[in-house]
C-alpha cells in the first residue's frame, strides 16, 4: 500500500546503508589489486603513537608494546561527492571489502588487535579518497640485548615495520610527518628501565625471492635502574666480603670460629651469585656483575686459605719449637697437630699453660686434670691471669700470626681500589 511504502522511505536504518554503499561504489571495482595497480608505487604513511611498554625480558630477549598504528594512503575508487560530510567514519566491517595495507611486524614473536567490545579498529574515507587506517595493537618482538655491562648495561631496542607482499616497485612506506610521527604517552615508565629516547628511522631490507622492501624503525634506548641490583646483589656481597676480615681479628687458636666463619661467608658467596645467574639468560660471555661477585667471592675464598696458612705455619714453629725442649714425655708429648686433631683446638705452649686469658674448652680440661696439684704457690699465677683480662685486645695481637697483621691491612686496602676502578669503568 501507499502508506507501507512511505513508512519504509521513513526508515532511515534501512536506508543509510544503501546511501554509503553508493557513495562509495564498492561492488565497482576490484580491491584485491593495490591502487594504481600497474603504475608508479602507491605511498603508503605511518604514524604511531605508542601507548605503554608493558615489559621487557632478559630471559627471553624481548618486549611488549601497545601502540596505536594509523596508515595514510590514496585510493580514488572510495572517492565520493558530498557537499555535507567532510568524511566517512567506518568499523571493522568494511575492512574485508576493500584493499589496506599488508605492514607487518618484523621479528615479531606474538601480536593481537584489541577487540574488547569491538575490534578495536577504524576507517576514515574522504571525498577525494584519502584513506585514514588505525589500528590498536598489542606486540612483542625481539630485542638482541647485550648483557656485557649488565647491570650497568643501556639496551637499544626498535620495533620494525614492513610490507609483506609488496616491495619496493609496488608500495612506498614513509614516516608519514618525518620524526614528528612517533609519539608517546608522558606518562610511560618501567620499574627496571630508564627510557632515555625514542626515535623513528627508515631504510631497506633485501630478501634474494623477492626484492628489497621499504622499512620502518621506531628506535627506543633504556638505561637500566641500577638502585635493586645494588640492594639485592652488590651490597650484600661487600657486607660478605667485610665479614670475612673479621677472621683476621679472632685468636689463630680459635679453629672452630675461623673456620665456620670462612666457609659459612663462602656458601653466602654462592647463593647471592647463584640467584644472580637464575634470572639471566645463559650468555657465553662474561657480565658486569660476574665480574664483581666473583672478585668479591675470591677475596671470600683467599681469607680462609689465609687461615689455613696461618694456622699450617703456627703448627711448624710448635713443632720446632717443642723439639729444641725436649718436650716428649707426659701429656705434653703430643704435638700440636695431633692435640688440635684430638680437641679441636691448637695448643701453645707458652700460652696455653702459662699466660692464656682465654677460658676455652681446651683449658678447662687442662685445668680440672690439674686441679689436685695446685699448691698455694700458685697463687701468683691466678693473679697473673686475672690482670691479663683486661688487656685482651693485647693479648690478642700477641697470639696472631704476622699474615694475620699483614692480612688486616693488604685485604681491605686491595678491595677498596678494585671497588674504585671496577665503579670508574662501569659506570
Amino acid at each position: 500500500s501507499k502508506r507501507e511504502i512511505k513508512m519504509r522511505k521513513l526508515d532511515s536504518t534501512k536506508v543509510r546503508p544503501l546511501k554509503t554503499e553508493q557513495l562509495l561504489h564498492i561492488e565497482d571495482h576490484d580491491f584485491a589489486l593495490r591502487p594504481g595497480f600497474g603504475g608508479s608505487p602507491i605511498p603508503v604513511g605511518i604514524d604511531v603513537q605508542v601507548e605503554s611498554i608493558d615489559s621487557i625480558s632478559e630471559v627471553d630477549m624481548d618486549f611488549t608494546m601497545t601502540l596505536y598504528l594509523r596508515h595514510y594512503w590514496k585510493d580514488e575508487r572510495l572517492s565520493f561527492r558530498s557537499n555535507k560530510n567532510k568524511s566517512m567514519t567506518f568499523d571493522g566491517r568494511l575492512i574485508k571489502k576493500i584493499w589496506v595495507p599488508d605492514v607487518f611486524f618484523v621479528h615479531s614473536k606474538r601480536s593481537f588487535i584489541h577487540d574488547t567490545t569491538v575490534e578495536n579498529i577504524m576507517l576514515r574515507v574522504y571525498p577525494d579518497g584519502n584513506v585514514l587506517f588505525s589500528l590498536r595493537i598489542t606486540v612483542s618482538a625481539m630485542c638482541f640485548m647485550d648483557f656485557s655491562r649488565f647491570p650497568l648495561d643501556t639496551q637499544n631496542c626498535s620495533l620494525e615495520l614492513e610490507s609483506y607482499a609488496y616491495n619496493e616497485d609496488d608500495l612506498m612506506l614513509y614516516w608519514k610527518h618525518g620524526n614528528k610521527s612517533l609519539s608517546t604517552d608522558e606518562h610511560i615508565s618501567l620499574s627496571q628501565f630508564f627510557i632515555e629516547e625514542f626515535s623513528a628511522s627508515s631504510g631497506l631490507a633485501f630478501y634474494s625471492s623477492t626484492g628489497w622492501y621499504n622499512r620502518l624503525f621506531i628506535n627506543f634506548a633504556l638505561r637500566r635502574h641500577i638502585f635493586f641490583f645494588v640492594l639485592q646483589s652488590y651490597f650484600p656481597a661487600m657486607l660478605m666480603v667485610m665479614l670475612s676480615w673479621v677472621s683476621f681479628w679472632i685468636d689463630r687458636r680459635a679453629v672452630p670460629a675461623r673456620v665456620s666463619l670462612g666457609i659459612t661467608t663462602v656458601l653466602t658467596m654462592s647463593t647471592i651469585m647463584t640467584g644472580v645467574s637464575a634470572s639471566m639468560p645463559q650468555v657465553s660471555y662474561i657480565k658486569a656483575v660476574d665480574v664483581y661477585l666473583w672478585i668479591s667471592f675470591l677475596f671470600v675464598f683467599l681469607s680462609v686459605i689465609e687461615y689455613a696458612a696461618v694456622n699450617y705455619l703456627t703448627t711448624a714453629e710448635e713443632r720446632k719449637q717443642l723439639k729444641k725442649r725436649g718436650k716428649a714425655s707426659g701429656m705434653y708429648s703430643m704435638d700440636a697437630v695431633q692435640a688440635m686433631a684430638f680437641d679441636g683446638c691448637f695448643h701453645d705452649t707458652d700460652v696455653d699453660m702459662d699466660l692464656s686469658p682465654f677460658p676455652d674448652p681446651c683449658e678447662e680440661n687442662e685445668t680440672r686434670t690439674s686441679q689436685t696439684n695446685i699448691s698455694n704457690t700458685d697463687t701468683p699465677r691466678l693473679k697473673r691471669k686475672r690482670s691479663l683480662k683486661g688487656n685482651v685486645g693485647r693479648i690478642i695481637l700477641q697470639n696472631n700470626h704476622v699474615i694475620d697483621t699483614y692480612s688486616r691491612i693488604i685485604f681491605p686496602s686491595v678491595y677498596i681500589v678494585f671497588n674504585f676502578f671496577y665503579w670508574g669503568l662501569y659506570i
